[in-house]
């Protein structure tokens, strides 16, 4: 057991039980991998919260947004022969696919960082447009001077790739647009500039050569993002022999630019493993976790919506402390917390 995760023991934190659905015809499905950051002294979550929608005896409903943003109900007949419902997560219908549930980001503050409430002050933020009326997904958050640049996976019939939103305050949101085109997503950006330019970890994936490996990009001004170098690849017989993606924003060290990242084999199992870059030029890797630093144990991360999963994207540093908030069995948002000196070592072994 390589595990040294400290888990909360007021885990879960939070349950779809305890938000109510965005309108009258959704149930939340699962709350998933929040985005979190410190604001006017609290800590914020950025919950993806994913919904389905009530079903009528006879039919199949999916929903999608609009471009006005707002949740369209499609309904299909379940005895339709151009309906193929053989997967519970996506349908196709005459040859187009659509997903049984839409993903939405909600925002919760915490003084204590362990209860956590919605505030009607801020928004919850949604799909909008033609590359994100599947939902948006999976949010990083990271603070860059005064701004907080939302980086997060856009899923639509287009494909699924990586958008930005800036904002200062938490209730007005610049659009960026989509900054890595798909297939694409686990855009983590780096919360400084390194030589005048800003860095950000991101996974593309290929059906053909290639895998799900995290690479590095640069760019002038966060939005157009260029040299791109593949820094990480799965490894055979490993925890993340099928797949791996950045977690939040690397946090910056003596030794070097630590991230807290997660793998998964062909049986769908994620752990969450760290890799250490260099501070000055981050395309080079200087150790990489050989075990996990944190396993699905726990019963709520071995059970639940899709179990044996813990995955990251946030979390707050306080001195040698990091706590990450997490998701769990893709249904539940809990927290942990590491040493990160006991993190470095665990890479020297």
């Amino acid at each position: 057991m390589t595990d040294i995760a400290n888990r909360y023991k007021q885990n879960p934190l939070l349950a779809p039980k305890d938000l109510k659905p965005s309108n009258d015809n959704m149930i939340i499905e699962c709350l998933l991998n929040p985005g979190v950051f410190e604001f006017n002294g609290q800590i914020g979550l950025l919950v993806r919260v994913a919904e389905r929608t009530v079903q009528n005896e006879g039919m199949l409903s999916v929903p999608i947004y609009n471009n006005k943003g707002s949740i369209e109900i499609l309904n299909f007949k379940l005895d339709d022969p151009k309906l193929d419902a053989s997967d519970a997560r996506v349908i196709n219908y005459d040859g187009m696919d659509y997903l049984t549930t839409i993903s939405h980001l909600r925002l919760l503050f915490s003084e204590d960082g362990i209860n956590f409430k919605e505030s009607e002050e801020y928004p919850s933020i949604f799909g909008e447009g033609d590359y994100e009326s599947f939902g948006i997904e999976d949010c990083r958050v990271s603070k860059i001077d005064n701004t907080y640049h939302l980086s997060y996976t856009m899923v639509s019939p287009n494909g699924v790739g990586v958008g930005l939103r800036t904002t200062k305050n938490w209730k007005s949101f610049e659009k960026k647009g989509m900054i890595f085109s798909p297939h694409n997503k686990d855009c983590a950006i780096f919360e400084e500039k390194i030589n005048g330019m800003f860095y950000a970890l991101h996974r593309p994936s290929s059906p053909e050569l290639g895998g799900n490996y995290i690479w590095l990009a640069e760019s002038p001004d966060g939005v157009h993002w260029g040299n791109h170098k593949c820094i990480a690849k799965t490894r055979e017989g490993k925890f993340d022999s099928k797949r791996l993606g950045a977690g939040a924003a690397p946090i910056k060290t003596a030794k070097g630019w630590l991230e807290i990242y997660h793998g998964a084999t062909t049986e769908h199992r994620y752990c969450l493993g760290a890799i250490l870059l260099d501070l000055k030029d981050p395309s080079k890797v200087i150790a990489r976790s050989e075990e996990p630093i944190m396993e699905p144990i726990a019963d709520y991360e071995q059970t639940g919506f899709f179990g044996n999963v813990v995955f990251t994207n946030g979390h707050k540093v306080d001195g040698d402390i990091v706590n990450i908030y997490y998701g769990a069995s893709d249904e539940f948002v809990c927290s942990a917390s590491f040493s990160i000196n006991k993190i470095l070592k665990t890479l020297e072994q």
